[in-house]
């Protein structure tokens, strides 16, 4: 079964560090044994790593053309990397797969981050060898020293909370055609044998389920990234953006953005984009020549929020801030970061976090071209402000480390006096807004409809709004009845223009 990334991307970097990936030319089993081990371990919660197997390398790179493997070897190398599997302590199983790459055969073995760490391997195959942990070091595995050891310990019972299995959320609650999108936008191979496979099958495939067959759950990560409402399980799973129109903070307009956090961090973006980015034109004295300037550089935008959504607490409730004011730019997450980054280390060119409360997410939103890679954020973030001839960034730990500030302050030569930028905003009732959002990924029923409103909110007023939808071609109403015609039943749906309504809408 194929693996849910692009093969392509991964083994030309673009989605996954070299850290990594380790290429081997040939099936050696010591060197794979120990690689697999290291990876489990996932001493820095980066998420395991990739072992590509029929590849020279230099430097931690692949050699172009592939070596390759006899394709007659592959089923043999398989069953011999599970042998090797077995001697791990406690033991653990990677995903193997082969893969036909430019003509050549290669075997791809993917080692997610294990959930029994930390893990000892052999150091060598004899028959009495002492087993030790592996971890990664730069682009290689290694034997933990003491001090490693020791932190690979207290990592134990610390799984990232986006690679936990929840105990709220059921596979009922993902959504099958989100992760449909996923894989046909990052150009899975899995994608092909989507029609083969069921909703479980899918989910273990890709890691984001664990359990029994009798209690399959999903990982947070699964709820999300795909399920249409993740903030019914993590209530900080929201982006707000508040518009001022005075520094004062007395008159303001609010938007928010709910949905898989992929999808509401592309959409807040775009609406930033179209409503917050502009472009002056400066006549410069005695010159025909003009200089055009922005207020704003989206980029260093982009990353601050990109690293807020990656990087947040989804055990923390608030949600996700961007205050937008007439002069700077403030995003707030929850909490701040994870020792030792702390607010000296943001004085730094480049802030390296050594460990990560989602070890999943930052590599979703790689492979989806939403996120580069790591510690390069804030070196992006202070190179595009000062290009664009803003002021440099400010970054602020709140106290007891409760939230991490990030202040971009607008171009030092706009002319706020002339910002004139106006808001295509759409007009919704709270009631209809609830309608729409809640029919975005998949048709409702009536029923379904009323179950997402408080009691206080009477199912007359919730059928006036649905009709006020409908009225305004928001929301489609389609009939649909079973093959014999014994029952009828309306499905709602929002619409394109509806999609549009709630991208503007306040």
């Amino acid at each position: 079964m194929a693996l849910p990334i692009n093969i392509k991307d991964l083994i030309n970097g673009n989605t996954v560090e070299c850290e990594r990936i380790e290429f081997k030319e040939g099936y050696n089993p010591e060197s794979i044994i120990h690689s697999i081990c290291a990876f489990a371990n996932d001493l820095n919660n980066w998420g395991g790593g990739y072992i590509i197997i029929g590849f020279k390398e230099d430097s931690g790179k692949p050699i172009f053309p592939a070596i390759g493997l006899q394709k007659n070897q592959l089923d043999a190398y398989q069953k011999k990397i599970i042998e090797l599997c077995h001697l791990i302590d406690p033991f653990y199983f990677p995903q193997i797969q082969p893969y036909d790459y430019d003509e050549k055969m290669i075997l791809v073995i993917w080692v997610p981050g294990g959930d029994n760490r930390p893990y000892k391997a052999p150091r060598t195959l004899g028959d009495r060898s002492q087993k030790y942990y592996f971890i990664r070091r730069a682009s290689t595995s290694a034997i933990a020293n003491l001090v490693e050891e020791k932190r690979l310990l207290e990592l134990a019972a610390r799984i990232p909370f986006d690679d936990r299995i929840s105990h709220f959320g059921s596979l009922k609650d993902i959504d099958p055609t989100l992760i449909l999108g996923h894989l046909k936008e990052v150009k899975s191979d899995l994608y092909k044998e989507l029609p083969s496979l069921t909703l479980e099958e899918l989910c273990r495939n890709m890691e984001i389920a664990r359990g029994p067959k009798e209690n399959l759950r999903p990982l947070n990560i699964a709820l999300l990234m795909f399920s249409a409402f993740p903030h019914k399980f993590f209530r900080g799973a929201i982006i707000d953006i508040v518009l001022y129109d005075d520094n004062s903070g007395t008159k303001f307009i609010e938007k928010q953005f709910t949905g898989p956090i992929n999808t509401q961090l592309k959409e807040a973006l775009s609406f930033i984009k179209s409503n917050v980015i502009q472009e002056q034109v400066i006549k410069i004295a005695n010159q025909e020549e003009v200089s055009r300037i922005v207020n704003y550089p989206f980029n260093a935008i982009e990353e601050v929020l990109v690293n807020s959504v990656y990087h947040r607490s989804y055990e923390n409730d608030s949600h996700t801030e961007v205050n937008i004011f007439k002069d700077r730019i403030e995003i707030i997450s929850y909490p701040g970061p994870l020792a030792p980054v702390d607010q000296e280390a943001f004085l730094q060119e480049r802030v390296i976090a050594r460990d990560y409360r989602n070890r999943r997410i930052g590599d979703y939103l790689k492979e989806l071209k939403l996120s580069e890679g790591r510690g390069t954020g804030i070196p992006t973030i202070r190179s595009t402000m000062r290009e664009t001839g803003c002021p440099p960034p400010e970054f602020i730990v709140g106290k007891d480390n409760l939230y991490l500030l990030s202040i971009l302050k607008i171009n030092q030569r706009w002319d706020i006096s002339t910002n004139s930028k106006s808001l295509d905003v759409v007009q919704l009732t709270n009631n209809e807004q609830i309608i729409l959002e809640n029919c975005k990924y998949l048709p409702h029923t009536r029923k379904e409809i009323f179950g997402h409103f408080k009691k206080k909110v009477t199912n007359a007023e919730i059928n006036s709004s649905i009709d006020i939808l409908i009225n305004k071609k928001y929301l489609s109403d389609k009939l649909i009845s079973n093959f014999w015609g014994f029952y009828k039943i309306h499905l709602f749906a929002t619409t394109p223009a509806g999609l549009q309504a709630l991208k503007h809408v306040f």
